[in-house]
């Protein structure tokens, strides 16, 4: 097992050099920051966040709770092995990500499922996305002064699916990368990097109609990006008890990243034809 946590680390690694340069080139990174800015200075972005925030700070302060309890001691033994002094300071970011997993994993999927797409959908429509969202729910006249979140009728399409239990294993499978010191907790983020940006645009995919091909092709094509956007996201999500307000923020960040890419392909339709030729 530890032969095979080096050889992931290893050739991740590798992977990371090549695509960073991409990903400082595009900006991606970018947008979970912009996205805690655009939510402080839009307060009806607030009401799906504060309809959650009871049950969800209830939740990640039982599960970092447990985890400290029961598994910061034992894994400073083992880290001792491997980073020395830094063992307590490297097992309580190890903790910390292990219940950032574990909670977001959750909260996400039985507690802030339908509020995520809330507030995405919300984001859209304060941009003025309106007929890109209208395809994936009903909406209220704009003329009767209701608010973006306010305007948020009945769901159409499917919103983002629920826990995978395979993606949370995958999950938990890495963090051994967390015993080998510094290189093995960069790596351990950029892994979960690429997961949380592979589906950051998950609704934004469903509004525009793409089916699953078309969604692996677009993600394959624009992984840096992604991996950039997930890694920044992530990192924010690690904070003990404010995480699930960062993945309130990493959500509107995704729908503004979503309006910039829309913004782009209205202003370049000769880029459209080329890409329809093309396919």
């Amino acid at each position: 097992m530890a032969d095979k946590v080096k050889d992931v680390a290893k050739s991740e690694a590798i992977r990371i050099g090549t695509l960073t340069s991409t990903a400082a080139k595009s900006g991606a990174y970018m947008y979970p920051i912009k996205g805690i800015f655009y939510f402080l200075a839009h307060r009806s972005l607030w009401k799906p966040l504060t309809s959650r925030i009871v049950p969800t700070v209830t939740l990640g302060l039982s599960i970092t709770s447990a985890m400290f309890f029961f598994t910061y001691v034992p894994q400073m033994a083992v880290l001792a092995l491997t980073s020395g002094p830094l063992a307590p300071i490297s097992a309580a970011l190890l903790v910390l990500s292990e219940s950032s997993t574990l909670t977001n994993a959750l909260s996400n999927s039985f507690l802030l499922n339908e509020a995520l797409v809330d507030t995405f959908d919300g984001t859209l429509v304060s941009k003025g996305f309106e007929a890109l969202v209208s395809d994936g729910r009903q909406l209220k006249s704009s003329g009767s002064g209701l608010d973006p979140i306010a305007r948020l009728g009945k769901l159409v399409r499917k919103p983002f699916a629920k826990l995978s239990p395979a993606a949370l294993i995958r999950s938990v499978l890495y963090l051994p990368l967390n015993f080998i010191p510094v290189v093995g907790t960069l790596v351990y983020v950029v892994v979960q990097g690429k997961r949380i940006g592979s589906t950051a645009h998950e609704r934004y995919f469903q509004l525009k109609g793409w089916d699953r091909r078309r969604r692996e092709e677009w993600l394959a094509a624009h992984a840096p990006e992604y991996t950039s956007f997930g890694v920044l996201s992530f990192v924010l999500e690690m904070v003990p008890v404010l995480s699930f307000v960062f993945t309130y923020t990493s959500t509107v960040g995704a729908a503004l990243w979503a309006a910039d890419i829309e913004a782009k392909s209205s202003t370049a339709p000769g880029l459209r034809e080329q890409a329809k030729k093309a396919e």
